[in-house]
């Protein structure tokens, strides 16, 4: 008798989640399940890809292997994972794997929840880098905290999206790295706006700046992705400011606990604040330099 493919659930089709399980779903060796709160999403994911659309996650008749959030907050993983009944529709010894950017708050409380620990279901706290193009080329790195032991039957998944994938540590650790990537791009997309902003209003020609300092100790990812649009003033797409905000708001709020005080990084989320409040909280975080150019 034939073996039944192991069967999957991923839950947020935004602008990372989308594009990531269309990628899971050209596996042939399972069984995929998407999941979006606004249905029209998921309705629209399974026109384009492979898979089958769950309306609601309580009731829900199909029993999951694995579950893969990616959702924007702390309330819609809290909601979706604990709140809708899903849990009940978890295999027991199956994982969870959760790509949002989260507090470490709830990375202990998924960890700990009676349910979970109960059935010894996995989990790892996984979030991403490389922002959407990452997504939509499956070329993300994944920062991965988690029981090291279950790492194999979590990476056949992961390496479907992934370019690269580190396992950093125990359950939180995921979360914590991706607090350094968010304190680290905050910083280098504001020296790239002060830069660009500089060029222009020296009248240089922008083409040859960027062919000039790429290839030196200023090159980095959002110069060579990041550079052109701001100069042309685009920002309609990409990693949005206010989920930059939330990120940001996270770090800050971990390094006041260790007694760290990082002065250039409550300036950068105030100047997000006021993007936000511009109403450009959609826009990519790359918008920075607009606050430049008033």
């Amino acid at each position: 008798m034939q073996k039944s493919k192991p069967k999957y659930l991923f839950a947020g089709l935004g602008t990372m989640g989308f594009p990531m399980a269309g990628h899971l779903s050209k596996n042939p060796n399972l069984d995929l399940y998407v999941f979006n709160r606004t249905s029209s999403v998921s309705a629209k994911w399974v026109k384009r890809y492979s898979g089958t659309q769950l309306i609601s996650l309580n009731p829900c008749s199909v029993k999951f292997d694995g579950v893969i959030t990616c959702l924007k907050d702390d309330a819609s993983i809290s909601s979706v994972l604990l709140k809708s009944g899903l849990l009940e529709s978890i295999k027991a010894k199956a994982f969870i794997v959760d790509h949002s950017t989260t507090s470490l708050n709830l990375v202990s409380t998924i960890s700990h929840y009676p349910d979970i620990l109960d059935k010894k279901i996995s989990f790892f706290d996984a979030p991403v880098s490389g922002g959407e193009v990452g997504a939509i080329n499956g070329l993300l790195s994944i920062m991965l905290g988690g029981p090291k032991t279950k790492l194999s039957k979590v990476k056949l998944v992961l390496e479907a999206y992934s370019k690269s994938i580190t396992h950093i540590g125990p359950s939180g650790h995921g979360q914590l790295t991706k607090m350094v990537n968010q304190l680290c791009i905050a910083s280098l997309v504001q020296g790239l706006s002060e830069a660009i902003a500089l060029g222009q209003k020296s009248n240089l020609n922008m083409d040859k700046v960027l062919k000039a300092i790429s290839g030196g100790a200023a090159q980095s990812w959002q110069m060579d992705n990041r550079f052109k649009t701001m100069s042309a003033g685009d920002f309609d797409f990409g990693f949005a400011v206010n989920l930059m905000i939330k990120d940001l708001k996270i770090a800050l709020k971990h390094s006041q606990s260790l007694d760290l005080d990082f002065d250039s990084s409550k300036l950068i989320l105030k100047k997000y604040n006021q993007l936000s409040k511009s109403g450009h909280g959609s826009l990519d975080t790359s918008s920075l330099i607009k606050l430049l150019h008033k």
